[in-house]
């Protein structure tokens, strides 16, 4: 597959081909790359809504009225779930919502979410990312002459300390190594911009 090769100062230098680029089947992976995105937001949740039985609020367990007679119904106490301050039934309590995915199934929707950004036509390639200070003005610039001012996702094989304090003050910017890189990062960036080392160690971990 062809990706347009920018050089490291942001000029443009053509196109080159990734020959060992994966490709897949019409619909394959999909539900791969759904069951992961949907893992990682259930795992950010801290699921600890919890809410009070009728038996832990605090209050007498007194009947309010009479049974019979006073044209009020049948009440209870005032811990009963019907009454305002009364308690809770089948309300939430404190539980984990982790979600586990296999190594299989986070590959193929890493692989699904890569190859739908290259069929987009979202992916661009860069000989090196290199910084020469840990200036956000300087990166910046860097990507306005490439002319990325989306959601972007910076991958490079390494990321060395410059480029990270470079890019932490972009907020339309994440950047990421090739080894940790998720199929969420990819999913939710609207242009992916990975240098030739990157994509390289990238296609190696799928």
């Amino acid at each position: 597959m062809k990706f347009k090769l920018y050089k490291s100062d942001g000029s443009g230098a053509g196109e080159t081909e990734i020959t060992e680029f994966p490709s897949l089947e019409e619909g394959k992976g999909v539900d791969a790359l759904r069951q992961c995105i949907l893992a990682v937001r259930a795992n950010k949740r801290q699921g600890n809504a919890s809410t009070k039985t009728r038996d832990q609020v605090s209050g007498s367990g007194k009947k309010i009225y009479r049974q019979k007679g006073l044209g009020t119904g049948r009440a209870g106490d005032k811990r009963a779930i019907q009454r305002t301050g009364g308690g809770v039934a089948f309300g939430p309590k404190p539980r984990s919502y982790n979600q586990k995915v296999n190594g299989k199934v986070r590959k193929l929707a890493l692989t699904r979410a890569i190859f739908d950004q290259a069929t987009e036509g979202s992916i661009s390639l860069i000989e090196e990312w290199s910084v020469a200070t840990p200036k956000t003005k300087e990166f910046a610039g860097l990507l306005n002459t490439v002319g990325l001012s989306r959601k972007t996702l910076i991958i490079g094989d390494t990321i060395d300390t410059n480029l990270a304090l470079a890019s932490r003050n972009l907020p339309k910017v994440k950047i990421s190594s090739a080894l940790d890189v998720s199929a969420i990062d990819v999913v939710g960036a609207d242009h992916v911009f990975c240098s030739v080392k990157g994509i390289k160690a990238l296609i190696g971990k799928l």
